[in-house]
């Protein structure tokens, strides 16, 4: 059942109403990799008052081991019932901030980092909101990509146990008070989209993170295996998180103007140009693992040349048309990342790219409303089109030279950053392939 709690005292209400016997602690390394812990009720007081400590030196990206110490507040908005657990026995989750031990918040823990980048915009009365569509693959096992079905773009698949999989996640999400907007299958087989409504940054970034885990929980019930792999199965598209964004003021969609022939104020022009001119920096947050270049190549439908359109969905941003009476709806539809980012430094790196574009007033080229995969590079030269990175070690090289990236993620979280997706290259190229073993192996 979704709750609505807003103080320490409306969970412990909650508690008891629903007998809850453990409350689990959610947070992310740099990475976006769920961690968690679990304490009686009985300890949440504490925990609300001074935070529950724990060792920081094993988290990636957190503290090193001689300064280790490390302080979770949980957040009371954002208590609710786990419903793949009992519910006789209830489990609840809380999101929490990480704090140094003299309650100071920690530079390393990425909600903070994003909840710093959304103090950026208060002063201006803003805020930011997005609306994520994020992909996933349904398989057999975690060991294997054997699908549960051949289904393509907007089918019926009936005859399946994937349509009952996304039901039933849909509804757990909805008891944990999640709005979704649609569902339905993608374009390869055993892909599958479910979409959230819009929301502000952070409620979303935390959200994100229960979608993932509430998609993978409900498949493992069924006996299957969810995965967010940007692309797990080879000739077939990968899977993204198109995310659509929008600057508020009160009531008031800043990107939104009337007269303009594109229904775009200049603050909307502005903050399209800044996502187009820093899209190659942000590329290796919004993209962050080798795998996810295997998905960023032209012939997949995902978007790699940097230009925007409206209706052209071969573009990187996208701008859907706008409907008469529908203001609030004017938004921006960044297309590369994929779902196995972090989206709290994600939606941070975003945010910083459009801001830039606000604050430096960039010029914004043209529309391409052509498909953009059918023209050639000497035609993409002509129209001023470049490409994002084409691989991890590309898109890092990009990003360790950016004063935006460094910036909007703090200098810990950068450097730590940096650091773990160099190793992952370095990992990644000296390993000898099945590919290169079965091309090279007889021939040389």
């Amino acid at each position: 059942m979704a709750m609505q709690t807003k103080t320490k005292d409306e969970v412990f209400e909650a508690i008891d109403k629903y007998n809850v016997r453990f409350v689990r602690i959610w947070f992310t390394d740099i990475l976006g990799v769920p961690k968690s812990f679990a304490i009686n009720p009985n300890e949440l007081e504490g925990a609300f008052s001074e935070g529950m400590g724990f060792d920081g030196s094993s988290i990636e990206g957190f503290a090193r081991i001689h300064e280790s110490d490390m302080v979770a507040k949980p957040d009371p908005t954002t208590f609710q019932l786990i419903p793949w657990r009992q519910q006789e026995n209830g489990v609840a989750r809380m999101f929490c901030d990480i704090q140094n031990p003299d309650g100071s918040p920690y530079e390393g823990d990425p909600r903070n980092v994003l909840k710093k980048n959304l103090e950026r915009i208060k002063d201006k009365g803003y805020s930011f909101l997005v609306g994520p569509e994020l992909e996933f693959f349904y398989f057999k096992n975690e060991c294997s990509t054997e699908v549960l079905d051949n289904g393509g773009y907007f089918d019926l698949t009936t005859a399946d146990n994937a349509s009952d999989l996304r039901r039933d996640t849909i509804l757990a999400l909805d008891s944990m008070g999640i709005d979704v907007e649609y569902s339905h299958h993608e374009v390869a087989p055993s892909q599958h989209e479910i979409d959230l409504r819009y929301k502000d940054a952070l409620s979303m970034a935390d959200t994100v993170m229960t979608y993932k885990i509430t998609v993978k929980e409900i498949a493992r019930r069924y006996g299957y295996h969810a995965s967010f792999m940007p692309k797990p199965i080879f000739g077939q598209n990968g899977s993204g998180m198109h995310v659509h964004q929008s600057l508020f003021q009160g009531k008031r969609n800043v990107m939104f103007d009337a007269g303009d022939k594109y229904h775009l104020s200049d603050e909307g022009k502005y903050y399209i140009a800044g996502l187009l001119k820093h899209a190659p920096e942000i590329t290796a947050v919004t993209n962050q693992w080798v795998n996810s270049y295997k998905r960023l190549v032209p012939g997949y439908e995902a978007p790699v040349y940097i230009c925007w359109a409206r209706r052209n969905r071969s573009a990187l941003v996208r701008v859907p048309m706008y409907k008469p009476g529908k203001e609030a709806a004017t938004r921006v539809e960044f297309r590369s990342p994929d779902p196995a980012t972090n989206p709290y430094l994600a939606f941070s790196v975003m945010l910083a790219a459009g801001l830039a574009g606000i604050a430096n007033k960039y010029d914004l080229p043209a529309p391409q409303e052509q498909d953009i995969y059918h023209m050639s590079d000497e035609e993409r030269k002509k129209a001023g089109i470049t490409s994002l990175p084409g691989s991890l070690n590309d898109a890092i090289q990009l990003t360790e030279g950016s004063k935006l990236i460094r910036e909007a993620l703090g200098e810990h979280v950068f450097k730590a950053f940096i650091a773990n997706k160099k190793a992952e290259w370095d990992a990644y190229r000296i390993n000898v392939t099945q590919w290169e073993m079965n091309r090279y192996l007889p021939l040389l």
